[in-house]
């Protein structure tokens, strides 16, 4: 990546992914959860005017609303 700051929605997803408790962003079932880039996509991470999408998978055992809630917290600044 170049020296340059990162799309939003790299960041969110770097954002998300540093939470304790999640394992990987999710991408839906056919794929729809994305967020496109020239050359590439933001799997997990939908971004629109007025909203902002983040489906993450979570590691076995952690706390489902608690590690959404830390979520929410990381990547509301970013949008």
């Amino acid at each position: 990546m170049s020296s340059d700051a990162a799309d939003p929605a790299e960041a969110v997803a770097a954002a998300a992914l540093a939470v304790p408790g999640v394992n990987a962003l999710h991408a839906g079932v056919l794929g729809e959860v994305a967020t496109y880039l020239p050359g590439r996509r933001i799997s997990g991470v939908r971004l629109r005017d007025d909203s902002c999408e983040v489906h993450i998978v979570l590691d076995w055992g952690s706390p489902v609303v608690a590690t959404a809630d830390d979520v929410r917290i990381a990547v509301e600044g970013l949008v």
